[in-house]
Parts: structure tokens; sequence; C-alpha cells
């Protein structure tokens, strides 16, 4: 026979992993998003971008 199961207990773990990863998410992808680097990498395309058309 299998163990006893306890959906109870199994509904709130889930739903309180859920709540500490959805609080978590903001942070990262704030910090992700709005990097620098991204910033830096635009510039970079467009001036290559602007160099192959002035080329051309």
């Amino acid at each position: 026979m299998p163990h006893r199961t306890r959906p109870m207990t199994a509904l709130l773990v889930f739903t309180g992993l859920n709540v500490v990863l959805v609080s978590t998410i903001t942070p990262v992808y704030d910090f992700v998003c709005f990097h620098p680097y991204w910033e830096r990498r635009r510039e970079h395309r467009r001036e290559q971008r602007e160099a192959a058309i002035g080329k051309s």
C-alpha cells in the first residue's frame, strides 16, 4: 500500500513556493533588463549598422 498523502500540506508548500518565486522574480527581471550592458550593446550595434550603411 502506498504511503499516505497529505494534499493540504502539498498545496500549502506549492502555494508558498510560488509566492516566494513570484516575489523574487521582479528584482531579478529589473536587474537583467535594465543592466547597462544592454545600452552599450545597443549603441555598439547602431554604430556598426551606420558604418555598414556608410560603406555602401
